[in-house]
């Protein structure tokens, strides 16, 4: 019974695109990182606003990826970005106060920022799926 039920979760339209949900979000989450390490290494900033910004990029990444690739939605490109840029922009606060709350506790940006990516994760993909993409 539970096989064939994750059988026919594994073969849904769900279960595609939680899968491409995540291979568009490796994608966004890698130039994340990349312009964050930058920003941070030889840029001079301070973790959490490198972050911040480093979010922004991964944020365009992420939305291109996402509308055609794991949701193939067509037209009102507009329209459909300045509803993920609202989705985002409390991402973005959850990422920057995450940051900062586990930097303020002694842990390294890198692992503060993968913890804040894993936090989010829900939150971006539902958002996506039921209220941008729908």
């Amino acid at each position: 019974m539970i096989s064939d039920q994750l059988r026919r979760f594994r073969e849904s339209a769900l279960a595609r695109q939680v899968w491409r949900f995540a291979l568009a979000g490796v994608a966004a989450t890698a130039v994340h990182f990349a312009v964050l390490i930058a920003l941070v290494e030889w840029g001079g900033l301070g973790p959490v606003l490198a972050s911040t910004i480093a979010y922004c990029f991964g944020v365009v990444v992420s939305f291109s990826l996402n509308r055609r690739f794991t949701f193939e939605k067509r037209g009102a490109l507009g329209a459909t970005f300045a509803k993920y840029a609202a989705l985002y922009a409390v991402g973005i606060f959850l990422n920057g106060a995450i940051m900062a709350a586990l930097i303020a506790w002694g842990l390294w940006y890198i692992l503060a920022q993968i913890i804040a990516v894993a936090l989010i994760l829900s939150w971006n993909f539902l958002g996506a799926r039921y209220i941008v993409f729908r």
